[in-house]
This record gives structure tokens, sequence and C-alpha cells, in this order.
């Protein structure tokens, strides 16, 4: 063999060599976005989509429920500043929307994200209804909190991050939506097999370590955990990585 043949193999395996790991790149990069368009719950949002805002009103906002029990004590543990953005992600009935307008002052602004339009609008009349000009809200989609980029310093996902469809894309539009530093804090529930109530294990699709891996696979770092502050939640912040 010449040492021009030698030379030529060598290239042409280094050439296959170059094309096998692009294929994997583009393969890997395919499955992610696959995945990713699949539904990690369908149909978790059924009930919101034409809720009794009455009704829910009564579920969310009772001393029976530990975040509306604590609920002051959650928001001093959230550490706003007046003047801040805060989105309520997930706002429900407006249970945090109205604590938070307090927390940021006549500065500060509120933005409460909901999948379901009775919601937004219920939060809406309530605002007005108090006179409280610091808040707003805004429908989003399964796949997207629609708010932009850089718009926000703080979010805050409660009892709503096991109702995301699509969590890494809804968290990486959070993401692009929360300004550079800002801070996510999220509370949901405990899922412990053995431990947990036969609800939440049938409810919540995942428990906390799965949930923490995915918002920080979206583009954030875990920063702090009040593990004193609830027992049947868990109470957890990060912060937006630098890109």
């Amino acid at each position: 063999m010449t040492l021009h043949d030698s030379r030529s193999r060598n290239v042409a395996t280094w050439l296959r060599c170059v094309h096998f790991g692009v294929f994997c790149v583009l393969l890997s990069a395919t499955a992610t976005v696959t995945a990713q368009q699949q539904s990690v719950r369908p149909g978790i949002n059924d009930a919101f989509r034409d809720p009794d805002v009455a009704e829910f009103v009564g579920k969310f906002e009772t001393e029976s429920r530990e975040v509306y029990a604590l609920r002051n004590e959650i928001v001093a543990a959230c550490n706003l500043k007046p003047g801040q953005t805060v989105a309520d992600v997930g706002a429900g009935t407006g249970l945090f929307t109205g604590l938070f307008a307090d927390a940021v002052g006549p500065d500060g602004r509120v933005i409460a994200v909901d999948i379901s339009q009775k919601f937004v609008d219920h939060i809406r009349e309530k605002a007005r209804a108090q006179g409280r000009k610091n808040i707003d809200a805004v429908l989003c989609s399964a796949d997207s909190v629609n708010l932009p980029p850089e718009s926000i310093d703080v979010a805050f996902i409660c009892d709503t991050y096991h109702h995301f469809e699509f969590p890494f894309s809804t968290m990486r539009s959070l993401a692009e939506a929360i300004k550079p530093g800002g801070v996510v804090v999220v509370v949901d529930f405990r899922r412990i097999e053995g431990v947990s109530t036969a609800w939440v294990l049938s409810h919540v699709r995942a428990g906390q370590e799965v949930v923490e891996a995915e918002i920080v696979k979206a583009g954030f770092a875990r920063i702090a955990e009040r593990k004193d502050l609830l027992k049947e939640n868990y109470f957890v912040m990060f912060r937006k990585n630098p890109e």
C-alpha cells in the first residue's frame, strides 16, 4: 500500500466519523423536539376549559388547603421587592395575585397568567373592583406563558407545575420572559410513594426530583429550598442561568 493510499483511507475514515457524529447530533435533537411535542399528561387541564369560577374559589381559597392557610408566609418567603414585576403562573382564582400586588407596591406589577379565559376574566374583574391598577391578566397556551422577553423579575408557580402538559417548552418560554438574574419560585405537592395521599399519587405525575431536573434542563439553577415552610408541598427557588 502506498503512502498516498494510506492517507486517503485515513481521510475517508475520518469523514465517516464526522458524518456519523453529525447524524447522532441531529438524531438527538430530533428526539428531543419530538418528545417535547408529546403531552406528558393529556387531558390534565380539561377541567379548566370551562370552569365554574365560584366552585373553584371554594376549592382553592379555603383554610383546609395548605397553601391558602399559609399564603402570607409563602409570599414573605418569595422576598419580593417594591417595583418588581411578578408573573403569577397558573394564577387560577387569583389567590396570590392580590397579595403579590401589595408586596410589589404601586410601582410594581403583577401579571396573572392562566390557561382558562374564565379565570383571566375573573382576576381582571376582581382587580378592577378593588381598584388595583398594578394587576394584569394574560391567557397562556399549553406550551407557553405568552409573556414578552425579559419582562418579569419573578415567576411564581404554585400547585401548577404538575399541570404543565409541555413542561420543557413552558419553562423555556418562562426563561425567555424572565430578566437576567430573575427568579422562579415553585410550590407543588410532595409526591412520595407510601407517604403521599392516593389523590396526589394519581393526580401529580412526578416528584420533586423530577420537577427540579426538568426546570434545570430548561435553563435554571436551583438556589434555595424552604423545608421548614410546608408539609404537603415543597418550596424551591431557581435563578435563570446567564446565556
